[in-house]
């Protein structure tokens, strides 16, 4: 007999990316043992066409995507990605080469990253292709890192360059320039800080997916601690200087930048920075965290406020 056309499309694109534990996604549900003597991190992440990617993009792009930003959530505990289960809608009649590209975009990631489908579910719907991923990670025990860690004195450092994801989209769209293809490239296929060993280093982090500020300012509210953010030191690209004055204040609040915001003592600066060398990814000190009411304030190098623009990307 025949497998119905769903059965058949997993079996062709999906079951060849499922972990053991996944039991070539034949089963119910998957079967697996974390790490022993470790706790699971889990996270979950969805993306929607003409939202979180255009709606022409590529579909390896966007399964690589989906799993990148959901990889940026392990990394902003501290954790290492394991496994992770896929949620699939499509409208019908979608050509099966677009899930064969889709799948291809998995596996080259899954290879990247060392991680193994599960399982999940696919449906079709009336609206526009909607993905989501829920992430499986590990750490060692009462070591993963939260939002609510921060504390007076600590400085806020940021990873790489903050700015690019938003002005990615605006080249896309024809509203900047970007001649190279960097800024679209950044925007497409954002890159997860794994890797970074960070207990006992930071007392807090988060990833920067809504904008720098709104993010920072989640980081400081989760911790009962002001911030102050010296908007000079914020690390831009070239484009993202040649954007203009005021790109940090309000640009940056874009989001899609999967960086990380790290709260960390200053008598561990040399610990980060030591450790983000060996995992070569660039880290920056762009604040400090005081006593007093939990929201973020700016100021330029000579100390001057800085009014800040829009809150960041929020779906509501």
């Amino acid at each position: 007999m025949a497998l119905p056309a769903e059965f058949s499309l997993i079996a062709r694109h999906f079951a060849p990316l499922a972990g053991d534990g996944g039991l070539g996604l034949t089963d119910d549900a998957a079967i697996v043992t974390p790490p022993p003597g470790r706790d699971l991190v889990i996270t979950a992440d969805a993306m929607v066409a003409g939202v979180h990617f255009l709606p022409h993009e590529p579909a390896e792009n966007v399964a690589r995507k989906l799993l990148r930003v959901n990889l940026s959530d392990i990394a902003a505990m501290g954790a290492v990605p394991l496994y992770y289960l896929l949620t699939l809608s499509t409208p019908r009649g979608l050509p099966d080469a677009w899930f064969a590209a889709f799948a291809g975009g998995l596996a080259a990631d899954q290879t990247r990253y060392n991680i193994a489908l599960l399982g999940g579910d696919t449906t079709s719907t009336p609206g526009p292709i909607t993905v989501s991923v829920t992430m499986f990670g590990h750490v060692a025990p009462g070591t993963a890192l939260r939002r609510s860690g921060a504390r007076a004195g600590d400085d806020l450092w940021v990873t790489g360059i903050v700015g690019d994801g938003v002005l990615g989209l605006m080249a896309l769209r024809g509203e900047c320039a970007d001649p190279d293809g960097t800024l679209a490239a950044r925007y497409r296929l954002p890159e997860p800080r794994l890797g970074l060993h960070l207990h006992g280093i930071a007392h807090a982090a988060m990833d920067i997916s809504d904008g720098l500020v709104q993010d920072a300012g989640h980081l400081a509210r989760a911790s009962g601690v002001a911030l102050v953010l010296n908007i000079d030191n914020v690390p831009l690209s070239l484009g993202g200087r040649a954007a203009g004055s005021d790109f940090v204040a309000s640009g940056t609040a874009g989001g899609d930048d999967y960086e990380l915001l790290l709260a960390v003592p200053p008598e561990n600066k040399a610990a980060l920075r030591a450790s983000a060398a060996k995992s070569g990814v660039p880290v920056t000190r762009i604040g400090r965290f005081a006593e007093g009411n939990p929201d973020v304030r700016a100021v330029d190098a000579t100390g001057t406020h800085v009014a800040l623009g829009q809150g960041g990307w929020s779906h509501f």
